[in-house]
């Protein structure tokens, strides 16, 4: 049947909009790196960058052929079984822009278990986990929570507890489960040489450039409004009984829920730091403006402008008592991404199924259709069943991701190719393993390739 000249526009519009969004999000991913390069130390930041560029390009081949069926293919609620490399792809449900943006979703998780295990992994290493990440494993987190077929999808036909999880843009989906690969990564490999004295005592291993931090931060903020409000996917969508209200709509509150959440968080991180460490910390205010982003993208969809500002304030505080614990516990994660993308990921879900508002709920996954009843809130009298979608949400990627991630890291290392030697971690991945330094070495003394690298480690022998 062919589509009206009306039915035309409304879908050009809304294609337009998606891809503009998914643009966006890929735009994150030179934030990733801008932040992955300031966070690091100068000898190893064209490894970073590196493993920036193939967790792109990684990622993309393993979701193109993979991973993509796996999340959206509608054949069962845990694991989709068509549409491999595309095939049968434009269809009635989902397009090339739909692709390219959960594509642009896909490659984000990987950086962020980049970000983990920096300073200190083989090139080969990431290559295997980007690939297995990025095509499998993430995927189908993915399909359980954002497949109408999956057996968590607030979009079932079926909704777990009367509800399903909302997760809308992926506090879970993508931040948790970034993070918990990270984390089985950083603990399989071990800190960092020099990260902790004889006596376990913390050795600050500061990065080098604050300016590539900063500008990485702002970069993502402004990919952030892809991430999350292009979740929407359509623009065009109206509300009935409403007057001028639409996703349009519920697209500008989503925007500015984002921006006061990692507002919010950023200023108390700001001063929280300060009264911790006695001084104003531009790369802690940057981490704390991230994990409230990241705690927002939950529920930005269903709630308030004011509960944003409460999501924010407890954001922070969470990232910085993880970071406390994890130097407790002799935990080394370079980016704390760890603690930024889980801990924060985890409190945005439990933070929907607190604050999720009835209305909004009904705007997003009814389109505003007139009559429905959905759970919402726990605190605002919506009842539990949300909640417990949520808690199951959390407690379902931590295992799904440990029992494939974890044995996956473990492999690697009993194989020897997940840590570099330690004299090359001294050295400096960039000389030992690249063929050079990122920035030209200034000292004469320095090696200034890798020949003169290898001839020195000869000279010492």
């Amino acid at each position: 049947m062919e589509a009206s000249w009306e039915e035309s526009v409304t879908y050009s519009i809304n294609t337009i909009y998606l891809l503009f969004s998914a643009y966006l999000v890929f735009v994150m991913q030179i934030g990733f790196a801008m932040i992955c390069a300031g966070s690091v130390r100068a000898k190893n930041a064209m490894n970073i960058m590196l493993t920036n560029v193939v967790d792109a390009v990684v990622g993309s081949i393993s979701f193109y052929l993979f991973g993509f069926a796996f999340a959206y293919g509608n054949s069962n609620p845990f694991i989709g079984t068509d549409l491999f490399a595309l095939v049968n792809i434009p269809n009635v449900t989902y397009d090339y822009a739909f692709f390219l943006y959960q594509w642009a979703f896909a490659i984000a998780v990987a950086g962020i278990t980049s970000g983990s295990i920096a300073e200190r992994t083989q090139f080969s290493a990431y290559l295997v986990f980007s690939f297995f990440l990025s095509g499998f494993v993430y995927p189908i987190a993915a399909h359980w929570v954002w497949s109408p077929s999956g057996w968590l999808s607030p979009f079932s036909t079926n909704l777990f507890l009367s509800s399903g999880a909302i997760d809308f843009a992926g506090s879970g989906v993508v931040h948790l489960v970034g993070a918990i690969a990270g984390l089985w990564g950083s603990i399989i490999e071990g800190p960092r040489a020099g990260r902790f004295d004889a006596f376990g005592k913390p050795v600050p291993l500061r990065g080098h450039n604050a300016t590539l931090v900063v500008l990485g931060t702002f970069l993502l903020w402004f990919g952030w409004f892809g991430f999350n409000p292009g979740s929407f996917d359509k623009i065009v969508v109206s509300y009935p009984g409403t007057t001028y209200q639409g996703n349009w709509t519920s697209i500008g509150r989503t925007a500015v829920v984002t921006t006061l959440a990692g507002s919010t968080a950023g200023i108390v991180t700001l001063f929280g730091r300060r009264l911790l460490i006695g001084h104003w910390d531009a790369m802690d205010v940057c981490n704390g403006l991230l994990g409230g982003l990241v705690a927002i993208t939950s529920g930005c969809s269903v709630v308030e402008p004011w509960a944003a500002i409460l999501c924010g304030f407890v954001a922070a505080w969470v990232l910085i008592g993880l970071n406390i614990v994890a130097l407790k516990m002799n935990y080394d994660d370079p980016l704390e991404a760890a603690q930024l993308h889980g801990g924060c990921g985890t409190w945005g879900l439990l933070f929907t199924g607190l604050f999720a508002k009835q209305e909004f709920v009904i705007q997003t996954y009814n389109s505003g259709e007139l009559g429905v009843s959905r759970p919402y809130g726990l605190l605002l009298g919506g009842g539990w069943e949300l909640i417990g979608a949520q808690v199951v949400e959390i407690l379902v990627i931590f295992a799904w991701v440990s029992v494939t991630m974890g044995p996956m890291f473990y492999g690697l290392h009993k194989l020897n190719i997940l840590r570099i030697s330690i004299d090359d971690e001294v050295a400096g991945l960039d000389i030992s393993r690249h063929g050079g330094y990122a920035y030209a070495p200034h000292e004469d003394n320095f090696p200034q390739s890798y020949a003169d690298y290898m001839r020195l480690r000869e000279d010492q022998s």
